[in-house]
């Protein structure tokens, strides 16, 4: 840490804890939520990291944080961003090994986050990046096509097709393109009629738009023909309820995330007696923390691979500089065709 700067330019949380609130990941002005500071570079403990980052990337999950809706409190004054990439430049006991590597990286409780010049994690939390890979793709290497993979093969064990919502997100056409290669039929949810011919290029056997009055009907006549029996859902409103009410015996409906307000209401509860129906949550972070460490790197070597070929993506919709986020992330987030990166 001798060479390295004493203090770092960095987004801080404002709140701290939780707020209470349930208005989804949307934001008006970021200066509710975020200030720009300077604070001591993060120095690293046991098993942690300290990461210059080269880029980060703004997951609906972060907004959720800021916002303080998220299934962890905030700490006021602890800089913000789950995920990024960068240069290992420093390292506690028994993560020696990574010093002087480009990795993807996630921030836990405990750490220090992404919107930083520089970041604080565990090792553990590190995935070494292929030197052909880019930074776009290694900022967005882990919550979004890990979350991917793994949900992707819940929906391969239980029949030919699958139902993604939200599938213009980056995470949802990563979801589409992974089910076409593995030759299942998904079916997308989108919220405009543009986004449609995008999805059925992507794979989407079905895409739905959720404007129109009659989605729901037509989604249960595909729901009869197709028989998904898994619901990835990341909207979780009523219509999420009304497409898993018509879904088949043993449907499961899998939320792991909430980008609508709105709390649905369960109309058929003779469905999860008598149907089998299932309803449940996905976090990557216990997905991570229960599947075998071998199992784990077979998945980021075939992610890499996704992004290193092309067959998979980082669409980019808005640059920042670390300086800008505040004053400049909320008119960035209404491009909600690609992700926002940040740069220091």
């Amino acid at each position: 840490m001798s060479d390295l700067p004493k203090t770092m330019t960095a987004v801080l949380q404002i709140g701290d804890g939780y707020s209470g609130t349930s208005e989804g990941p949307q934001i008006d002005d970021a200066s509710k939520y975020l200030e720009l500071a300077e604070i001591p570079v993060p120095t690293p403990g046991k098993g942690q990291v300290t990461i210059r980052v080269r880029m980060s990337s703004v997951n609906p999950s972060d907004l959720h944080f800021i916002k303080g809706e998220y299934g962890q409190p905030r700490v006021k004054g602890a800089p913000a961003g789950f995920e990024g990439c960068g240069d290992v430049v420093a390292a506690g006991e028994g993560a020696e090994g990574l010093v002087g590597q480009r990795v993807a990286f996630v921030v836990a409780m405990g750490g220090s986050g992404a919107w930083a010049d520089y970041a604080l994690t565990d090792a553990i939390n590190c995935v070494p990046l292929r030197p052909d890979l880019r930074d776009e793709d290694g900022a967005a290497q882990i919550v979004n096509p890990m979350t991917a993979m793994a949900m992707v093969d819940i929906a391969k064990q239980a029949g030919e097709s699958f139902v993604v919502s939200a599938a213009s997100s980056q995470l949802g056409k990563l979801m589409v393109s992974l089910g076409r290669d593995l030759g299942l039929k998904p079916i997308a949810f989108v919220r405009r009629e543009e986004a449609v011919a995008i999805l059925k290029d992507k794979g989407a056997e079905e895409v739905f738009v959720t404007t129109d009055p009659e989605v729901a009907q037509k989604f249960a006549a595909a729901s009869k023909a197709l028989k998904p029996r898994v619901f990835l859902d990341a909207v979780s409103d009523q219509l999420s309820e009304q497409i898993f009410v018509a879904m088949p015996n043993g449907a499961r409906w899998i939320s792991y995330g909430k980008l609508d307000a709105e709390l649905p209401k369960l109309t058929q509860m003779g469905q999860l007696i008598f149907m089998g129906k299932r309803i449940e949550g996905f976090w990557l972070t216990s997905w991570m923390r229960s599947t075998p460490p071998q199992d784990q790197m077979r998945v980021i070597g075939e992610v890499q691979a996704r992004f290193v070929d092309g067959r998979w993506h980082t669409d980019v919709s808005s640059r920042l500089g670390l300086r800008d986020v505040v004053s400049q992330l909320a008119e960035a987030l209404k491009n909600t065709d690609g992700k926002v990166m940040i740069s220091p």
